[in-house]
C-alpha cells in the first residue's frame, strides 16, 4: 500500500487507501480520522497476516469478518494499529476491552479541537501537550492513538495492576511509544484523581471512557442483550465481541455515578487539568451532569457531539479556568508546539 510522503525524522503511518468507487461507510466520523473509509482488507492483511484466516464474504459479497468473535476483532485491531499507527506489539489478554479504534480515535480528535480553541484554532502537538487517561486498561488505545496522531505525551492510570503490566508491553514493545507514555497504579479503587496525582503533575488534558454498568448483573443482561442483537440468539455462551471484565464494564453507580464522582474530584484539582473530558454514552444523563457542573464550579463545559452512522455518542467537557486564563496557559505551555502538524489537516488520500 503506498503512504503519504514522510516529514523528516518523523514516521508517517500510512493514510487509508479506499478501493476505487468504495464509499465511505462510517459517516460521521471526525474529518481527520484515518478510517472514515471502508476496510480494505488486502492491505490489513498484508500489515498483520494473522487477520487473513477471519476474513470471509459476507452476504453482500464483501470482504469482511465476523464481528461477534473477539478473536476476530482483536485480530482487525492489531492490524489496523500496525497499518495505520506503525504498531508491531499488540497484545492483550483474552476478555479484556478491545476497543473500538475508529471511535476511539474520533473521541481523541475532537479533543485536539477543543484545545486548538484556546490557542487561536492552532491544534498544540508534540511532547509539550500532556494528556491523562483515567482507566487506560490493557489495551493502552488513547495513549497510542494520541502519540501517534499528534505526539502528545501520556500519564495512564489503572486500579488493575494486570492491565497495567499488559499496556506496559505494549509500550516497550513498540520504541515509538518509549519515553511518551508513563503508566501509574490507582491504589484507591473508589477514586479518581486523588491519591494518583501529586502536587506538580499538570495536564492540558483529561479522557476517560468510564465504566457504563451500575452491577455485575447489569452487565451481564447487557452482554445477552448484544448477542442477541449480534444474531446469535442461544448460540453458545454470550460473550462480548469487545471484550470488557470486572472495573472496565461496572462500578458502583454505574457511568452516571463515576462521572459525578470525577467532577466532585475535578473541583478539587482545578489548575491542574485544563480540560477534564469524558465519553457518555446516554444522552439522558447529560442534565444530571451538567448540574453537578454548575454545582461545582465550572467556568465552561462543552458538549462535544460524535456519531458513526447510526451510533450517536458524546463527549462532556470541562474547565475551571475562563477564556483569558485559558489563553495564557496556551501562551505558557504551548508555544513551542504551534507548528503545523500533519494530524492539523483532513488525512491525504495516498496515491496507488
Amino acid at each position: 500500500m503506498a503512504q503519504v510522503p514522510r516529514r523528516p525524522g518523523r514516521r508517517s503511518p500510512p493514510r487509508s487507501t479506499p478501493k476505487p468507487g468504495a464509499a465511505a461507510e462510517k459517516q460521521g466520523l471526525h474529518p481527520r480520522n484515518r478510517h472514515r473509509e471502508r476496510y480494505d482488507f488486502a492491505a490489513l492483511i498484508q500489515a498483520s497476516p494473522e487477520l487473513a484466516r477471519f476474513v470471509a464474504r459476507n452476504p453482500h459479497g464483501d470482504d469482511s469478518i465476523d464481528f461477534a468473535d473477539p478473536e476476530a476483532v482483536r485480530a482487525l485491531n492489531r492490524a489496523l494499529l500496525a497499518c495505520f499507527y506503525g504498531i508491531t506489539a499488540w497484545h492483550i489478554p483474552p476478555r479484556y476491552l478491545c476497543p473500538p479504534i475508529p471511535g476511539r480515535a474520533d473521541y481523541l480528535h475532537h479533543a485536539a479541537d477543543l484545545l486548538g480553541t484556546c490557542n487561536a484554532g492552532v491544534i498544540p502537538s508534540g511532547p509539550a501537550v500532556h494528556v491523562l487517561d483515567v482507566g487506560v486498561g490493557a489495551n493502552c488505545i488513547y495513549p497510542i492513538l494520541g502519540v501517534r496522531e499528534y505526539g502528545w505525551r501520556f500519564l495512564g492510570s489503572d486500579i488493575d495492576a494486570l492491565a497495567l503490566a499488559c499496556a506496559q508491553g505494549i509500550v516497550q514493545g513498540n520504541s515509538g511509544l518509549k519515553g511518551a507514555i508513563e503508566l501509574r497504579l490507582q491504589s484507591a479503587p473508589g477514586r479518581i484523581f486523588q491519591g494518583l496525582l501529586r502536587s506538580d503533575d499538570c495536564f492540558d488534558l483529561s479522557v476517560c471512557n468510564p465504566p457504563f454498568h451500575a452491577s455485575l448483573t447489569q452487565a451481564q443482561e447487557g452482554t445477552q442483550r448484544k448477542w442477541r442483537n449480534l444474531g446469535r440468539g442461544q448460540d453458545g455462551a454470550p460473550r462480548l465481541n469487545f471484550g470488557g471484565q470486572g472495573a472496565e464494564l461496572w462500578c458502583p453507580g454505574g457511568e452516571s455515578g463515576f462521572i459525578t464522582r470525577m467532577i466532585l474530584e475535578s473541583a478539587q484539582i482545578p489548575t491542574q487539568i485544563l480540560w477534564f473530558s469524558t465519553l457518555v454514552s446516554k444522552s439522558a444523563a447529560l442534565p444530571e451532569l451538567q448540574h453537578a457542573l454548575r454545582t461545582a464550579g465550572a467556568l465552561e463545559v462543552r458538549i462535544l457531539a460524535m456519531s458513526q452512522g447510526q451510533k450517536q455518542s458524546r463527549v462532556l467537557a470541562w474547565t475551571f479556568q475562563n477564556a483569558d486564563q485559558q489563553r495564557q496557559w496556551a501562551a505558557a505551555r504551548w508555544a513551542s508546539s504551534n507548528r503545523p502538524h500533519p494530524s492539523n489537516s483532513p488525512p491525504a488520500k495516498a496515491q496507488s
